[in-house]
Protein backbone atom coordinates (compact mmCIF):
# COMPACT_ATOMS: atom_id res chain seq x y z
CA UNK A 1 0.00 0.00 0.00
CA UNK A 2 1.27 3.46 -0.89
CA UNK A 3 0.40 6.41 1.36
CA UNK A 4 0.33 9.90 0.05
CA UNK A 5 1.12 12.30 2.88
CA UNK A 6 1.00 15.51 0.99
CA UNK A 7 -2.39 16.78 2.49
CA UNK A 8 -4.04 14.47 5.12
CA UNK A 9 -0.81 13.41 6.73
CA UNK A 10 0.61 16.88 6.90
CA UNK A 11 -2.51 18.06 8.68
CA UNK A 12 -2.38 15.10 11.01
CA UNK A 13 1.27 15.67 11.71
CA UNK A 14 0.59 19.29 12.51
CA UNK A 15 -1.88 18.25 15.14
CA UNK A 16 0.65 15.98 16.73
CA UNK A 17 3.62 18.29 16.47
CA UNK A 18 3.23 19.24 20.07
CA UNK A 19 3.16 15.60 21.11
CA UNK A 20 6.37 14.82 19.17
CA UNK A 21 8.39 17.66 20.41
CA UNK A 22 10.72 15.28 22.26
CA UNK A 23 11.20 12.86 19.30
CA UNK A 24 14.81 12.77 18.09
CA UNK A 25 16.36 10.88 15.08
CA UNK A 26 19.36 9.03 16.37
CA UNK A 27 20.09 7.64 12.89
CA UNK A 28 18.91 9.09 9.65
CA UNK A 29 19.28 7.69 6.16
CA UNK A 30 22.14 9.16 4.13
CA UNK A 31 23.13 9.13 0.48
CA UNK A 32 24.27 5.74 -0.70
CA UNK A 33 25.61 4.30 -3.91
CA UNK A 34 24.97 0.66 -4.56
CA UNK A 35 25.57 -1.66 -7.46
CA UNK A 36 22.46 -3.27 -8.82
CA UNK A 37 21.97 -6.71 -7.37
CA UNK A 38 23.57 -5.92 -4.07
CA UNK A 39 21.59 -5.37 -0.80
CA UNK A 40 21.51 -1.98 0.88
CA UNK A 41 20.24 -0.70 4.24
CA UNK A 42 18.95 2.79 4.86
CA UNK A 43 19.24 3.47 8.64
CA UNK A 44 16.47 5.10 10.69
CA UNK A 45 16.44 5.23 14.53
CA UNK A 46 14.02 7.41 16.49
CA UNK A 47 14.34 7.81 20.25
CA UNK A 48 11.34 8.41 22.51
CA UNK A 49 8.85 7.64 19.82
CA UNK A 50 6.44 4.75 19.75
CA UNK A 51 4.10 5.83 17.01
CA UNK A 52 3.81 5.00 13.34
CA UNK A 53 6.92 5.16 11.10
CA UNK A 54 6.54 5.63 7.39
CA UNK A 55 9.19 5.20 4.65
CA UNK A 56 8.71 7.47 1.63
CA UNK A 57 10.44 7.17 -1.77
CA UNK A 58 10.33 10.07 -4.16
CA UNK A 59 7.26 11.41 -2.19
CA UNK A 60 5.38 8.10 -2.24
CA UNK A 61 4.78 6.10 0.95
CA UNK A 62 6.18 2.59 0.81
CA UNK A 63 4.52 1.14 3.91
CA UNK A 64 3.72 1.66 7.58
CA UNK A 65 6.02 0.36 10.25
CA UNK A 66 7.13 -3.06 9.15
CA UNK A 67 4.46 -3.65 6.56
CA UNK A 68 6.22 -3.61 3.15
CA UNK A 69 3.90 -6.12 1.55
CA UNK A 70 3.79 -4.09 -1.63
CA UNK A 71 7.55 -4.37 -2.03
CA UNK A 72 8.72 -7.92 -1.54
CA UNK A 73 12.40 -6.94 -1.75
CA UNK A 74 11.90 -4.26 0.89
CA UNK A 75 11.93 -4.97 4.61
CA UNK A 76 12.00 -2.82 7.78
CA UNK A 77 14.44 -4.27 10.24
CA UNK A 78 15.81 -3.38 13.65
CA UNK A 79 14.60 -3.44 17.30
CA UNK A 80 11.22 -1.77 17.38
CA UNK A 81 11.44 -1.17 21.12
CA UNK A 82 14.56 0.83 20.55
CA UNK A 83 12.96 2.83 17.77
CA UNK A 84 14.93 1.16 14.97
CA UNK A 85 13.18 1.22 11.60
CA UNK A 86 15.96 0.48 9.13
CA UNK A 87 14.92 -0.07 5.51
CA UNK A 88 16.58 -3.12 3.92
CA UNK A 89 16.48 -3.44 0.13
CA UNK A 90 17.56 -6.82 -1.14
CA UNK A 91 18.99 -7.27 -4.66
CA UNK A 92 18.73 -3.66 -5.59
CA UNK A 93 17.47 -2.79 -8.97
CA UNK A 94 17.59 0.28 -11.12
CA UNK A 95 14.01 1.06 -10.03
CA UNK A 96 15.31 1.52 -6.48
CA UNK A 97 17.25 4.53 -7.58
CA UNK A 98 15.67 7.59 -5.90
CA UNK A 99 15.23 9.80 -2.77
CA UNK A 100 14.20 8.10 0.51
CA UNK A 101 12.84 9.60 3.81
CA UNK A 102 12.00 8.09 7.18
CA UNK A 103 8.96 9.82 8.79
CA UNK A 104 7.58 9.69 12.36
CA UNK A 105 3.91 10.23 11.61
CA UNK A 106 2.51 11.09 15.07
CA UNK A 107 5.54 13.26 15.89
CA UNK A 108 5.23 15.01 12.57
CA UNK A 109 8.94 14.57 12.09
CA UNK A 110 10.85 13.40 9.03
CA UNK A 111 14.48 12.59 8.39
CA UNK A 112 16.58 14.37 5.90
CA UNK A 113 16.19 12.93 2.39
CA UNK A 114 18.77 10.38 1.39
CA UNK A 115 19.70 9.74 -2.25
CA UNK A 116 20.07 6.08 -3.21
CA UNK A 117 22.00 5.79 -6.39
CA UNK A 118 21.91 2.40 -8.12
CA UNK A 119 24.79 1.67 -10.46
CA UNK A 120 24.42 -0.82 -13.33
CA UNK A 121 27.50 -2.50 -14.80
CA UNK A 122 27.61 -2.79 -18.56
CA UNK A 123 26.65 -5.96 -20.26
CA UNK A 124 29.52 -8.09 -21.47
CA UNK A 125 31.13 -6.15 -24.32
CA UNK A 126 30.69 -7.48 -27.82
CA UNK A 127 33.25 -7.06 -30.65
CA UNK A 128 31.65 -7.26 -34.06
CA UNK A 129 33.03 -10.27 -35.93
CA UNK A 130 34.55 -11.92 -32.86
CA UNK A 131 36.07 -14.29 -31.95
CA UNK A 132 38.10 -14.17 -35.20
CA UNK A 133 38.21 -11.20 -37.53
CA UNK A 134 39.62 -11.98 -40.99
CA UNK A 135 40.99 -9.45 -43.43
CA UNK A 136 43.16 -9.47 -46.51
CA UNK A 137 46.79 -8.58 -46.29
CA UNK A 138 47.27 -4.92 -47.01
CA UNK A 139 43.83 -3.93 -45.75
CA UNK A 140 43.42 -1.78 -42.68
CA UNK A 141 41.46 -3.07 -39.69
CA UNK A 142 38.35 -1.53 -38.16
CA UNK A 143 37.13 -3.02 -34.89
CA UNK A 144 33.82 -2.08 -33.22
CA UNK A 145 32.98 -2.86 -29.60
CA UNK A 146 29.53 -2.40 -27.95
CA UNK A 147 28.99 -2.01 -24.18
CA UNK A 148 25.23 -1.87 -23.50
CA UNK A 149 22.89 -1.03 -20.58
CA UNK A 150 25.33 0.65 -18.24
CA UNK A 151 24.76 3.28 -15.59
CA UNK A 152 26.71 5.36 -15.83
CA UNK A 153 27.84 4.88 -19.44
CA UNK A 154 30.74 2.49 -19.82
CA UNK A 155 34.21 3.63 -20.72
CA UNK A 156 35.92 1.45 -23.36
CA UNK A 157 39.63 0.93 -23.90
CA UNK A 158 41.44 -1.28 -26.42
CA UNK A 159 44.41 -3.35 -25.35
CA UNK A 160 47.01 -5.25 -27.40
CA UNK A 161 49.93 -7.08 -25.85
CA UNK A 162 49.29 -5.31 -22.56
CA UNK A 163 49.38 -1.86 -24.11
CA UNK A 164 46.44 0.49 -24.53
CA UNK A 165 45.75 1.46 -28.12
CA UNK A 166 44.87 5.09 -28.61
CA UNK A 167 42.86 6.77 -31.29
CA UNK A 168 39.51 5.03 -30.81
CA UNK A 169 36.27 6.92 -31.47
CA UNK A 170 33.35 6.76 -28.98
CA UNK A 171 29.62 7.33 -29.11
CA UNK A 172 27.08 7.14 -26.24
CA UNK A 173 23.34 6.62 -26.49
CA UNK A 174 20.80 7.19 -23.66
CA UNK A 175 18.27 4.41 -23.44
CA UNK A 176 14.51 4.84 -23.16
CA UNK A 177 14.50 4.47 -19.38
CA UNK A 178 16.46 7.67 -19.24
CA UNK A 179 19.04 6.16 -16.91
CA UNK A 180 21.12 3.58 -18.74
CA UNK A 181 23.39 4.24 -21.65
CA UNK A 182 25.07 2.25 -24.40
CA UNK A 183 28.62 2.94 -25.58
CA UNK A 184 30.12 2.11 -28.97
CA UNK A 185 33.86 2.33 -29.60
CA UNK A 186 35.51 2.02 -33.02
CA UNK A 187 39.23 1.37 -33.43
CA UNK A 188 41.12 1.82 -36.70
CA UNK A 189 44.48 0.07 -37.19
CA UNK A 190 46.57 0.50 -40.33
CA UNK A 191 47.75 -2.53 -42.27
CA UNK A 192 51.35 -1.85 -41.33
CA UNK A 193 50.52 -2.09 -37.63
CA UNK A 194 48.73 -5.41 -37.54
CA UNK A 195 49.90 -8.99 -37.67
CA UNK A 196 48.05 -12.22 -38.03
CA UNK A 197 47.44 -14.08 -34.80
CA UNK A 198 47.40 -10.94 -32.67
CA UNK A 199 44.72 -10.66 -30.01
CA UNK A 200 43.04 -7.35 -29.30
CA UNK A 201 40.86 -6.82 -26.20
CA UNK A 202 37.93 -4.49 -25.68
CA UNK A 203 37.54 -3.62 -21.97
CA UNK A 204 34.35 -1.86 -20.80
CA UNK A 205 34.15 -0.44 -17.26
CA UNK A 206 32.17 1.99 -15.10
CA UNK A 207 31.74 2.58 -11.38
CA UNK A 208 29.63 -0.55 -11.12
CA UNK A 209 32.37 -2.60 -12.75
CA UNK A 210 35.64 -0.85 -12.00
CA UNK A 211 37.68 -3.85 -13.06
CA UNK A 212 35.84 -3.93 -16.34
CA UNK A 213 34.50 -6.60 -18.57
CA UNK A 214 36.42 -7.83 -21.56
CA UNK A 215 35.94 -9.27 -25.01
CA UNK A 216 38.84 -10.46 -27.15
CA UNK A 217 39.20 -10.90 -30.87
CA UNK A 218 41.94 -12.75 -32.79
CA UNK A 219 43.20 -11.17 -35.99
CA UNK A 220 43.41 -13.49 -39.00
CA UNK A 221 45.21 -11.86 -41.91
CA UNK A 222 44.49 -13.74 -45.10
CA UNK A 223 46.91 -13.45 -47.97
CA UNK A 224 47.87 -14.90 -51.28
CA UNK A 225 50.45 -17.68 -51.09
CA UNK A 226 53.93 -16.48 -50.18
CA UNK A 227 56.21 -18.63 -52.32
CA UNK A 228 59.94 -19.39 -52.34
CA UNK A 229 61.30 -21.53 -55.20
CA UNK A 230 64.63 -23.22 -54.52
CA UNK A 231 66.85 -25.04 -57.03
CA UNK A 232 69.46 -27.58 -55.98
CA UNK A 233 72.23 -28.07 -56.91
CA UNK A 234 73.49 -24.95 -58.62
CA UNK A 235 75.50 -24.54 -60.77
CA UNK A 236 74.99 -27.87 -62.49
CA UNK A 237 76.46 -29.45 -65.62
CA UNK A 238 74.03 -30.16 -68.44
CA UNK A 239 72.52 -33.64 -68.16
CA UNK A 240 72.52 -33.83 -64.35
CA UNK A 241 69.55 -34.11 -61.98
CA UNK A 242 68.08 -30.95 -60.44
CA UNK A 243 65.40 -30.67 -57.75
CA UNK A 244 62.98 -27.74 -57.58
CA UNK A 245 61.17 -27.15 -54.28
CA UNK A 246 58.22 -24.76 -54.05
CA UNK A 247 57.84 -23.73 -50.40
CA UNK A 248 54.61 -21.79 -49.79
CA UNK A 249 52.91 -20.09 -46.84
CA UNK A 250 49.26 -19.30 -47.40
CA UNK A 251 46.16 -18.26 -45.47
CA UNK A 252 43.76 -19.84 -46.34
CA UNK A 253 45.79 -23.00 -46.98
CA UNK A 254 47.25 -23.99 -50.37
CA UNK A 255 44.82 -25.87 -52.59
CA UNK A 256 46.86 -26.47 -55.74
CA UNK A 257 50.38 -26.47 -57.26
CA UNK A 258 51.09 -26.02 -60.95
CA UNK A 259 54.48 -26.25 -62.72
CA UNK A 260 55.59 -24.86 -66.09
CA UNK A 261 58.79 -24.42 -68.08
CA UNK A 262 59.15 -21.61 -70.55
CA UNK A 263 55.40 -21.02 -70.30
CA UNK A 264 54.53 -24.65 -71.14
CA UNK A 265 52.73 -26.80 -68.59
CA UNK A 266 54.58 -29.68 -66.92
CA UNK A 267 51.80 -32.23 -66.55
CA UNK A 268 53.72 -34.84 -64.57
CA UNK A 269 54.52 -32.45 -61.68
CA UNK A 270 51.64 -31.77 -59.25
CA UNK A 271 53.09 -31.38 -55.75
CA UNK A 272 55.53 -28.94 -54.24
CA UNK A 273 58.59 -30.74 -55.71
CA UNK A 274 59.79 -31.27 -59.29
CA UNK A 275 62.88 -33.26 -60.32
CA UNK A 276 64.35 -33.34 -63.84
CA UNK A 277 67.53 -33.92 -65.84
CA UNK A 278 68.40 -30.43 -67.08
CA UNK A 279 69.70 -29.40 -70.47
CA UNK A 280 70.78 -26.04 -71.89
CA UNK A 281 67.17 -24.90 -72.31
CA UNK A 282 66.77 -24.55 -68.54
CA UNK A 283 69.31 -21.70 -68.70
CA UNK A 284 67.04 -19.56 -70.90
CA UNK A 285 63.59 -21.02 -70.17
CA UNK A 286 62.67 -20.49 -66.51
CA UNK A 287 60.80 -23.07 -64.46
CA UNK A 288 57.78 -21.57 -62.69
CA UNK A 289 55.72 -22.75 -59.74
CA UNK A 290 52.18 -21.41 -59.31
CA UNK A 291 50.57 -21.84 -55.89
CA UNK A 292 46.84 -21.32 -55.38
CA UNK A 293 44.59 -20.80 -52.36
CA UNK A 294 41.04 -19.51 -51.91
CA UNK A 295 42.15 -15.91 -52.44
CA UNK A 296 44.11 -16.46 -55.64
CA UNK A 297 47.45 -17.56 -57.03
CA UNK A 298 51.11 -16.62 -56.75
CA UNK A 299 53.60 -17.49 -59.50
CA UNK A 300 57.37 -17.50 -59.10
CA UNK A 301 60.01 -18.65 -61.58
CA UNK A 302 63.73 -19.45 -61.58
CA UNK A 303 66.35 -20.12 -64.22
CA UNK A 304 68.87 -22.88 -63.63
CA UNK A 305 72.58 -22.09 -63.74
CA UNK A 306 73.30 -24.87 -66.24
CA UNK A 307 76.83 -25.21 -67.59
CA UNK A 308 76.72 -26.10 -71.31
CA UNK A 309 78.88 -25.79 -74.38
CA UNK A 310 78.41 -23.19 -77.14
CA UNK A 311 75.12 -23.16 -79.05
CA UNK A 312 74.35 -20.94 -81.99
CA UNK A 313 71.88 -18.18 -81.25
CA UNK A 314 72.26 -16.38 -84.60
CA UNK A 315 73.83 -18.29 -87.47
CA UNK A 316 76.31 -16.36 -89.67
CA UNK A 317 75.58 -16.11 -93.38
CA UNK A 318 77.97 -16.39 -96.29
CA UNK A 319 78.53 -13.19 -98.24
CA UNK A 320 79.19 -12.21 -101.82
CA UNK A 321 80.50 -8.67 -102.19
CA UNK A 322 82.22 -6.59 -104.85
CA UNK A 323 85.94 -6.01 -104.65
CA UNK A 324 86.64 -2.88 -102.58
CA UNK A 325 83.45 -3.14 -100.57
CA UNK A 326 83.16 -3.98 -96.86
CA UNK A 327 82.16 -7.45 -95.72
CA UNK A 328 80.41 -7.77 -92.35
CA UNK A 329 79.79 -11.18 -90.77
CA UNK A 330 77.76 -11.68 -87.60
CA UNK A 331 77.30 -14.70 -85.40
CA UNK A 332 75.95 -15.11 -81.87
CA UNK A 333 76.54 -17.96 -79.46
CA UNK A 334 75.17 -18.78 -76.07
CA UNK A 335 77.00 -20.79 -73.48
CA UNK A 336 77.53 -20.98 -69.77
CA UNK A 337 79.87 -19.94 -68.18
CA UNK A 338 80.68 -16.93 -70.34
CA UNK A 339 82.16 -17.86 -73.68
CA UNK A 340 84.86 -16.36 -75.90
CA UNK A 341 84.32 -15.75 -79.63
CA UNK A 342 87.14 -15.96 -82.18
CA UNK A 343 86.96 -15.13 -85.90
CA UNK A 344 89.66 -16.60 -88.17
CA UNK A 345 90.17 -17.32 -91.83
CA UNK A 346 90.32 -21.05 -92.53
CA UNK A 347 93.92 -22.13 -92.87
CA UNK A 348 95.29 -19.03 -91.14
CA UNK A 349 96.18 -18.71 -87.47
CA UNK A 350 95.51 -15.00 -87.15
CA UNK A 351 92.62 -13.94 -84.90
CA UNK A 352 90.59 -11.37 -86.82
CA UNK A 353 88.00 -10.52 -84.15
CA UNK A 354 86.81 -11.48 -80.67
CA UNK A 355 83.41 -9.88 -81.15
CA UNK A 356 80.15 -11.22 -82.52
CA UNK A 357 80.83 -9.17 -85.65
CA UNK A 358 83.73 -9.49 -88.10
CA UNK A 359 84.21 -6.53 -90.46
CA UNK A 360 86.57 -6.72 -93.42
CA UNK A 361 87.23 -3.30 -94.91
CA UNK A 362 87.71 -2.86 -98.67
CA UNK A 363 88.00 -6.56 -99.45
CA UNK A 364 90.37 -7.81 -102.10
CA UNK A 365 90.06 -10.97 -104.12
CA UNK A 366 92.65 -12.66 -101.97
CA UNK A 367 90.32 -12.12 -98.99
CA UNK A 368 87.85 -14.54 -100.52
CA UNK A 369 87.63 -17.88 -98.79
CA UNK A 370 86.22 -19.64 -95.74
CA UNK A 371 85.95 -17.89 -92.39
CA UNK A 372 85.28 -19.56 -89.06
CA UNK A 373 83.35 -18.16 -86.10
CA UNK A 374 84.46 -20.20 -83.11
CA UNK A 375 83.08 -20.08 -79.56
CA UNK A 376 84.85 -21.51 -76.51
CA UNK A 377 83.29 -22.18 -73.11
CA UNK A 378 86.23 -22.89 -70.80
CA UNK A 379 86.32 -26.46 -69.50
CA UNK A 380 82.95 -27.19 -71.09
CA UNK A 381 83.09 -27.20 -74.87
CA UNK A 382 83.89 -25.61 -78.25
CA UNK A 383 81.66 -24.84 -81.22
CA UNK A 384 82.32 -23.32 -84.62
CA UNK A 385 80.49 -22.27 -87.76
CA UNK A 386 82.03 -21.75 -91.18
CA UNK A 387 80.98 -19.16 -93.75
CA UNK A 388 82.20 -18.32 -97.24
CA UNK A 389 83.28 -14.93 -98.48
CA UNK A 390 82.98 -14.54 -102.21
CA UNK A 391 84.53 -11.43 -103.75
CA UNK A 392 83.21 -10.19 -107.08
CA UNK A 393 86.10 -9.11 -109.33
CA UNK A 394 88.13 -9.94 -112.41
CA UNK A 395 89.14 -13.56 -112.89
CA UNK A 396 92.33 -14.75 -111.23
CA UNK A 397 94.40 -17.47 -112.93
CA UNK A 398 96.78 -19.49 -110.79
CA UNK A 399 98.24 -22.18 -113.04
CA UNK A 400 101.76 -23.59 -113.17
CA UNK A 401 103.67 -21.59 -115.73
CA UNK A 402 105.70 -24.59 -116.91
CA UNK A 403 103.88 -27.87 -117.39
CA UNK A 404 105.24 -31.21 -118.73
CA UNK A 405 104.35 -33.70 -121.43
CA UNK A 406 105.93 -36.73 -123.13
CA UNK A 407 107.23 -36.46 -126.67
CA UNK A 408 105.00 -38.38 -129.08
CA UNK A 409 102.25 -38.83 -126.47
CA UNK A 410 99.07 -36.93 -125.71
CA UNK A 411 99.78 -33.88 -123.56
CA UNK A 412 97.68 -31.46 -121.55
CA UNK A 413 98.02 -27.93 -120.26
CA UNK A 414 95.68 -26.91 -117.47
CA UNK A 415 94.55 -23.39 -116.58
CA UNK A 416 92.88 -22.94 -113.13
CA UNK A 417 90.61 -19.89 -112.90
CA UNK A 418 89.00 -18.40 -109.83
CA UNK A 419 86.28 -16.00 -110.82
CA UNK A 420 83.26 -14.41 -109.15
CA UNK A 421 81.04 -14.05 -111.03
CA UNK A 422 81.98 -17.06 -113.16
CA UNK A 423 83.97 -16.27 -116.32
CA UNK A 424 81.95 -15.28 -119.35
CA UNK A 425 84.68 -16.51 -121.69
CA UNK A 426 87.89 -18.58 -121.55
CA UNK A 427 90.24 -18.74 -124.53
CA UNK A 428 93.52 -20.46 -125.37
CA UNK A 429 95.84 -18.81 -127.89
CA UNK A 430 99.18 -19.80 -129.35
CA UNK A 431 100.96 -18.62 -132.43
CA UNK A 432 98.07 -17.40 -134.57
CA UNK A 433 95.51 -19.85 -133.18
CA UNK A 434 92.69 -18.99 -130.74
CA UNK A 435 90.47 -21.79 -129.35
CA UNK A 436 87.74 -21.38 -126.71
CA UNK A 437 86.14 -24.82 -126.83
CA UNK A 438 85.91 -27.90 -128.98
CA UNK A 439 88.61 -29.33 -131.26
CA UNK A 440 90.86 -27.81 -133.87
CA UNK A 441 93.35 -30.17 -135.49
CA UNK A 442 95.47 -31.76 -132.81
CA UNK A 443 94.09 -29.43 -130.17
CA UNK A 444 91.00 -29.79 -127.94
CA UNK A 445 89.74 -27.38 -125.22
CA UNK A 446 87.55 -28.64 -122.34
CA UNK A 447 86.26 -26.57 -119.40
CA UNK A 448 85.14 -28.09 -116.08
CA UNK A 449 83.63 -26.19 -113.10
CA UNK A 450 84.68 -27.27 -109.60
CA UNK A 451 83.85 -26.11 -106.10
CA UNK A 452 86.96 -23.94 -106.04
CA UNK A 453 86.85 -22.55 -109.56
CA UNK A 454 87.04 -23.44 -113.26
CA UNK A 455 89.64 -25.69 -114.90
CA UNK A 456 90.21 -25.21 -118.63
CA UNK A 457 92.33 -27.91 -120.28
CA UNK A 458 94.12 -27.68 -123.63
CA UNK A 459 94.80 -31.21 -124.88
CA UNK A 460 97.36 -31.88 -127.66
CA UNK A 461 97.52 -35.24 -129.41
CA UNK A 462 100.88 -36.63 -130.51
CA UNK A 463 103.26 -34.09 -128.98
CA UNK A 464 105.85 -32.82 -131.46
CA UNK A 465 109.06 -30.88 -130.77
CA UNK A 466 107.46 -27.62 -131.84
CA UNK A 467 104.98 -27.95 -129.00
CA UNK A 468 107.84 -27.51 -126.52
CA UNK A 469 108.84 -24.30 -128.23
CA UNK A 470 105.40 -22.73 -128.34
CA UNK A 471 104.09 -20.13 -125.87
CA UNK A 472 100.50 -20.81 -124.78
CA UNK A 473 98.22 -18.07 -123.50
CA UNK A 474 95.19 -18.79 -121.22
CA UNK A 475 92.84 -15.79 -120.86
CA UNK A 476 89.55 -15.49 -118.88
CA UNK A 477 86.99 -12.65 -118.91
CA UNK A 478 84.01 -11.65 -116.73
CA UNK A 479 82.05 -8.43 -116.22
CA UNK A 480 84.75 -7.04 -113.91
CA UNK A 481 87.75 -7.60 -116.20
CA UNK A 482 90.16 -10.29 -117.33
CA UNK A 483 93.33 -12.16 -116.44
CA UNK A 484 95.97 -13.91 -118.56
CA UNK A 485 98.53 -16.61 -117.81
CA UNK A 486 101.43 -17.62 -120.10
CA UNK A 487 102.23 -21.34 -119.96
CA UNK A 488 105.15 -23.25 -121.50
CA UNK A 489 105.38 -26.95 -122.19
CA UNK A 490 108.44 -28.94 -121.12
CA UNK A 491 109.40 -32.44 -122.20
CA UNK A 492 109.02 -34.85 -119.33
CA UNK A 493 111.79 -37.24 -118.19
CA UNK A 494 114.06 -37.54 -121.35
CA UNK A 495 117.45 -35.71 -121.59
CA UNK A 496 119.04 -37.90 -124.46
CA UNK A 497 119.95 -35.97 -127.60
CA UNK A 498 117.94 -37.06 -130.64
CA UNK A 499 117.00 -35.28 -133.81
CA UNK A 500 113.47 -35.01 -132.59
CA UNK A 501 114.59 -33.44 -129.34
CA UNK A 502 116.65 -30.60 -130.67
CA UNK A 503 114.22 -28.00 -129.41
CA UNK A 504 113.22 -29.84 -126.32
CA UNK A 505 115.44 -28.23 -123.73
CA UNK A 506 118.16 -25.70 -123.01
CA UNK A 507 120.82 -28.39 -122.43
CA UNK A 508 120.27 -29.89 -125.86
CA UNK A 509 120.50 -26.44 -127.39
CA UNK A 510 123.88 -26.04 -125.69
CA UNK A 511 125.09 -29.34 -127.20
CA UNK A 512 124.01 -28.19 -130.65
CA UNK A 513 125.87 -24.91 -130.24
CA UNK A 514 129.04 -26.75 -129.21
CA UNK A 515 128.72 -29.09 -132.22
CA UNK A 516 128.30 -26.20 -134.61
CA UNK A 517 131.27 -24.41 -133.13
CA UNK A 518 133.46 -27.53 -133.44
CA UNK A 519 132.39 -28.03 -137.08
CA UNK A 520 133.11 -24.44 -137.90
CA UNK A 521 136.53 -24.73 -136.30
CA UNK A 522 137.38 -27.85 -138.37
CA UNK A 523 136.12 -26.18 -141.52
CA UNK A 524 138.37 -23.21 -140.79
CA UNK A 525 141.41 -25.48 -140.55
CA UNK A 526 140.64 -27.45 -143.71
CA UNK A 527 139.37 -24.69 -145.91
CA UNK A 528 141.45 -21.54 -145.58
CA UNK A 529 140.30 -18.21 -147.01
CA UNK A 530 139.68 -19.09 -150.68
CA UNK A 531 137.35 -22.04 -149.96
CA UNK A 532 134.75 -19.81 -148.21
CA UNK A 533 132.26 -19.81 -151.05
CA UNK A 534 132.58 -23.58 -151.48
CA UNK A 535 132.03 -24.02 -147.76
CA UNK A 536 128.91 -21.87 -147.86
CA UNK A 537 127.48 -24.04 -150.66
CA UNK A 538 128.20 -27.17 -148.68
CA UNK A 539 126.73 -25.81 -145.53
CA UNK A 540 123.50 -25.00 -147.35
CA UNK A 541 122.94 -28.71 -147.85
CA UNK A 542 124.03 -30.00 -144.49
CA UNK A 543 122.13 -30.61 -141.23
CA UNK A 544 124.67 -28.45 -139.49
CA UNK A 545 123.31 -25.51 -141.41
CA UNK A 546 119.79 -26.33 -140.11
CA UNK A 547 121.09 -26.40 -136.59
CA UNK A 548 122.80 -23.11 -137.17
CA UNK A 549 119.60 -21.58 -138.46
CA UNK A 550 117.71 -22.85 -135.44
CA UNK A 551 120.35 -21.40 -133.18
CA UNK A 552 120.06 -18.02 -134.90
CA UNK A 553 116.21 -18.24 -134.65
CA UNK A 554 115.80 -17.37 -138.32
CA UNK A 555 112.38 -17.59 -139.89
CA UNK A 556 111.33 -21.18 -140.77
CA UNK A 557 111.72 -22.43 -144.32
CA UNK A 558 108.92 -21.42 -146.57
CA UNK A 559 109.71 -23.81 -149.44
CA UNK A 560 111.74 -21.19 -151.35
CA UNK A 561 115.48 -21.47 -151.79
CA UNK A 562 117.46 -20.15 -148.83
CA UNK A 563 119.90 -17.35 -149.61
CA UNK A 564 122.72 -16.43 -147.23
CA UNK A 565 124.32 -13.05 -147.08
CA UNK A 566 128.05 -12.49 -146.97
CA UNK A 567 127.78 -11.63 -143.29
CA UNK A 568 126.02 -14.97 -142.64
CA UNK A 569 128.94 -16.73 -144.21
CA UNK A 570 131.43 -14.76 -142.21
CA UNK A 571 129.56 -15.64 -139.05
CA UNK A 572 129.64 -19.28 -140.02
CA UNK A 573 133.36 -19.32 -140.85
CA UNK A 574 134.64 -17.18 -138.07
Amino acid sequence: MIYNCDLPCSFFLSLLSVLGSSVVFIQQPHDLVVVAGQPVTLPCSITGYHGTVLWVKDGLALGVNRDMSGYPRYDVIGDHSKGEYHLLIQRTELTDDGSFECQAIQAATRSRPARLTVLVPPDDPVIIGAPVVSLRAGDSLNLTCHAENAKPAASIIWIRNGEVLNGAAYTKTLLRDGRRESTVSTLHISSSNIETGQQITCRASNKAAPNGKEATVTIDIQHFPLVNLSVEPQPVLEGNLVKFHCAAKANPPVTHYRWAKGGNMITDATGDTYEVLVDHSFFTEPVSCEVTNALGSTNISRNVDVYFGPRLAAEPQSLQVDRGSDAVFSCAWIGNPSLTIVWMKRGHGVVLSNENTLTLKGVRQEDAGKYVCRAVVPRVGVGEKEVMLTVNGPPSISSTQTQQALYGEKGQIKCFIRSTPPPDRIAWSWKETVLESGTSGRYTVETVSTEDGVISTLTMSNIVPADFQTIYNCTAWNSFGSDTEIIRLKEQGNNQFTPGSVFSSGSLRLAVIIGVAVGAFLALIVLIGTLGAFCCARLQRSKSLLSYLAFRKLPPLSGKPLTLSGQDCKDLIF
